[in-house]
């Protein structure tokens, strides 16, 4: 891999992650990639949508904490969408 190629976690993506999960056995989770969220002061985790369950007590949206990450897999990428970036400097006089 070169230094231009880099791979992203990219939102709507479906990926597997393979997580530490109890004492024998990690934690398995396949679902779409919604995002990052912070987890208290200095944790990042990441927020996964595993689908509907029939269940009702089952939750549908997992939260992974970035130091229980054990590997990810690529399942389906969608394309990453790329910003503009605005050249108009904006500037607030006081």
């Amino acid at each position: 891999m070169d230094k231009k190629t880099q791979l992203k976690l990219t939102e709507g993506s479906r990926y597997r992650i393979i997580s530490i999960g109890g004492r024998e056995n990690p934690l398995e989770t396949e679902g779409i990639f919604m995002g990052f969220s912070n987890l208290g002061i200095d944790e990042i985790g990441l927020i996964m949508d595993i689908g509907e369950d029939e269940d009702k007590n089952k939750a549908n949206t997992r939260l992974i904490p970035l130091h229980a990450i054990l590997a990810i897999d690529i399942l389906d990428e969608k394309e990453h969408e790329k910003k503009e970036e605005n050249p108009e400097t904006n500037h607030y006089y006081g």
